[in-house]
């Protein structure tokens, strides 16, 4: 039997790839092995939404290389796709392929296999308008809690500092029956919440003629007997609209947690984004979502040190992002990536000022996360548990998308429980089971 491993690198939906590659891999015959163990294949699933991403890209490489000089190994994902010749240059890579035809990795691989390895094999392809949604089977593994299921991909918004466009290619959906589909299988075999995810969610559907939205997606995982939670990944602000809102208030198994990412609290900074909202239309859209979800958590994302950002740039980010009273947000220093527009843009902002700013946002991140989790206290949360973190403390995710610990057993796993929330702890609250 052959073995393979894998390693993954960046966002949720290289995570989704992944272990759709896995089971296919699976079955096919191949032993799935820890990516430290000797394999026969080592697969890399690559990320180069950062500068830093497409370092450890190359170092993971490099160290497949290492590990199984006799090995193949093969680089998928962002990184060949957009950069193949680079890539191909990295002494050891035996085959490259993109963000398309992962659905025929195996036998890919497996011609491969046949070739003299003297030249990297390149089947990287070019992403053009048109191009189907691969409908990967999502893979079931072994940790029945949380599963994500990539149901869009490609994005056409071309942020100015966003490498990805270039990376995942145009829009395109995954049909509305095989999202039934594929929430069935996760269903039957035990997983309890469902994360629909894509690289420009909101735009699910906007490519085809049929006029499917994100809400008829939503709709028909929905339609699943069996399903006890769905959860939305990252959503554009703009593309939350009122028929959204009622049908997470109306149904108990969406999640009240939405990811909303802001990008930067200037309107100056917003347009220098090509960023698709005003911080005028963010607000509103926020107090649209509060008063239609009165509980709900709101999670975002934040760049700082984006070129031209001036400490009153800044100062302005920092109070405004206070305001919005955010559960949690992810901070990143803004990276230059090579062929967008920022790229060139005059202003670029010294490393050491963007860590400064960084710790600075980090602090009003800290308060809003503490200030919602206080809220919490008193309240009764439906957690799934997922893990034992100490002897008798179990820990899962609440549908507000905060860490819960609690005394349990081994029983726990994979159960979903009603905690009451007693105090803070560690990165969330603690309480007991009601």
């Amino acid at each position: 039997m052959k073995t393979i491993a894998f390693y993954t690198l960046g966002c949720k939906v290289n995570q989704s790839d992944t272990a759709s590659m896995e089971k296919l891999f699976r079955n096919a015959g191949y032993k799935v092995v820890d990516f430290s163990s000797k394999a026969d294949v080592y697969l890399i699933n690559t990320c180069v939404v950062t500068n830093m991403g497409q370092s450890k890209s190359r170092k993971i490489i490099h160290k497949a290389v290492r590990q199984g000089p006799n090995a193949l190994v093969v680089v998928t994902g962002c990184y060949p796709q957009t950069f193949p010749d680079e890539v191909k240059a990295i002494n050891g890579v035996d085959l490259i392929v993109g963000n398309q035809d992962r659905g025929t990795i195996v036998s890919l691989v497996e011609e491969a296999y046949g070739k003299q390895r003297t030249d990297t094999v390149d089947a990287v392809r070019k992403l053009e308008m048109g191009s189907k949604f691969e409908e990967m089977n999502a893979d079931e593994g072994t940790h029945k809690t949380r599963a994500f299921l990539k149901i869009q991909e490609g994005c056409n918004q071309f942020c100015t500092y966003c490498i990805i466009p270039y990376a995942r290619g145009p829009l395109r959906s995954r049909s509305l029956t095989n999202i039934t589909e594929e929430v069935a299988n996760l269903v039957a075999v035990g997983f309890k919440e469902i994360v629909l995810i894509g690289i420009h969610l909101g735009a699910y559907g906007h490519e085809n003629k049929a006029g499917d939205t994100l809400v008829m997606a939503v709709k028909a995982a929905l339609a699943v007997p069996g399903l006890v939670r769905l959860r939305l990944g990252s959503l554009e602000s703009v593309e939350v609209d009122n028929e959204l809102l009622n049908l997470m208030a109306e149904d108990a198994r969406v999640c009240k947690h939405l990811h909303l990412p802001l990008q930067a609290g200037s309107d100056k900074i917003l347009s220098a984004m090509h960023r698709p909202y005003t911080i005028e239309k963010f607000t509103e859209m926020l107090n649209k979502v509060r008063e239609k979800l009165p509980n709900v958590s709101i999670t975002t994302d934040v760049i700082v040190g984006f070129p031209g950002e001036e400490e009153a740039d800044f100062a302005n980010s920092l109070k405004y992002i206070k305001q919005c009273n955010f559960s949690k947000i992810h901070i990143f220093p803004y990276s230059q990536r090579r062929g967008t527009p920022a790229e060139k843009y005059p202003g670029q902002i010294p490393p050491m000022v963007k860590q400064e700013r960084v710790a600075r946002m980090e602090k009003i991140a800290e308060e809003g996360h503490i200030a919602f989790c206080t809220k919490l206290i008193g309240q009764t949360v439906s957690v799934i548990m997922e893990a034992q973190t100490t002897i008798g403390i179990w820990e899962g995710l609440s549908q507000e998308y905060v860490r819960v610990f609690a005394p349990g057993d081994n029983t726990c796993a994979g159960t979903v429980k009603l905690i009451k929330v007693e105090k803070l702890y560690k990165d969330g609250v603690f309480g007991s089971f009601v």
